[in-house]
C-alpha cells in the first residue's frame, strides 16, 4: 500500500551536508516524485521539500537516514488515504 509524503528538510552548514544528503537522495530517486529547494547563503541553510509516494517502509527508510545527517533536520507529512 503506498502513500503521499510530504518532506520538508533544514540543511545547516549546508555546504557541508548537501553532498550526503543528496547522495541519499539519489538512492531514493524512484519513489520521489518532486523537490523544491531554497537557498539562504546569508544564513548558510538550505530549506528542502521533497513529495515522495511510496509504501511506508520505505518512506520511513528514507527520512530516517535524511534525520541521521548531521545538521539536518527532517519532518514529514504522510497520507491518510492509500493511493
Amino acid at each position: 500500500m503506498k502513500k503521499i509524503a510530504v518532506i520538508s528538510a533544514l540543511l545547516e552548514d549546508s555546504v557541508n551536508t548537501q553532498y550526503d544528503f543528496n547522495r541519499i537522495v539519489a538512492n531514493y530517486k524512484d519513489i520521489i516524485k518532486g523537490r523544491m529547494g531554497i537557498p539562504f547563503n546569508e544564513y548558510d541553510v538550505s530549506v528542502i521539500t521533497l513529495v515522495a509516494v511510496g509504501d511506508i517502509d520505505e518512506i520511513n527508510s528514507f527520512t530516517g537516514k535524511l534525520g541521521n545527517l548531521k545538521n539536518c533536520t527532517v519532518k514529514i507529512s504522510i497520507s491518510k488515504k492509500e493511493v
